[in-house]
């Protein structure tokens, strides 16, 4: 059976009314991303980032996955895959994907400020007071700016015994997430579905200018027809 690794970000799920935060403003929901996103703005202003990821955990519970997010469930009827998403939300486990490698995080999830490895999952805000059992603060089980990647290894390892690649809703040109294109073997096809595509091409890259509602279904579909 062959392997298809699927690497997506924020535009799959912001057609599903998700906000991106590299919007043109360079604001997530009009946060600068450094105070809600970095250990720093962590301890400046615990409350603030508390409340942001709250904010940010009732709209996700909100919305639901959409075409794009559904069609990929449906390769594997045909296929072994996995996906790899930048995207912290749930809406490819919501739509039914079997294998979700979450690189930077989850948010229905928070973790101990002294054991990072002491993770729940989390539904409701998240205060201050918040603790885990060792008395310490919970906070979001998100990887911020200038924080490591630990599900990086993983996700590269996928990727390098990846029989076709998907890439959906991420242009591939912010690190770490980018270098994973580097693990890609040399004659493995890579499909690029995206309305502005932004990655450099090689004799084995499909482009497919569509947004993802559009365009993954109609990979699926191609993918499954031709198994």
């Amino acid at each position: 059976m062959q392997h298809i690794v699927i690497l997506t970000g924020a535009g799959i799920s912001a057609e599903s009314g998700l906000k991106t935060f590299r919007d043109s403003d360079g604001l997530w929901e009009g946060h600068d991303i450094m105070e809600v996103a970095s250990p720093e703005g962590w301890d400046r202003n615990t409350e603030k980032v508390l409340d942001f990821y709250n904010q940010r955990r009732k709209q996700l519970l909100k919305v639901a996955p959409n075409k794009a997010h559904k069609a990929l469930v449906k390769l594997e009827a045909k296929y072994k895959v996995s996906i790899v998403t930048q995207n912290i939300d749930d809406l490819h486990e919501r739509a039914g994907s079997s294998r979700v490698i979450h690189l930077h995080g989850e948010l229905l999830k928070v973790r101990s400020t002294f054991d990072q490895d002491l993770v729940m999952d989390w539904k409701n805000d998240v205060k201050i007071g918040d603790f885990c059992e060792h008395n310490f603060q919970l906070r979001p089980h998100v990887v911020w700016f200038g924080e490591p990647v630990p599900m990086f290894p993983m996700a590269a390892d996928l990727v390098q015994n990846a029989d076709i690649l998907i890439i959906v809703g991420t242009s591939m040109q912010v690190y770490p997430a980018a270098a994973l294109l580097d693990f890609v073997e040399e004659n493995v096809p890579i499909y690029f579905v995206d309305p502005k595509p932004a990655i450099r091409p090689r004799d084995s890259t499909i482009i497919i200018n569509e947004q993802a509602t559009i365009g993954v279904p109609k990979l699926v579909l191609d993918l499954l027809q031709n198994s």
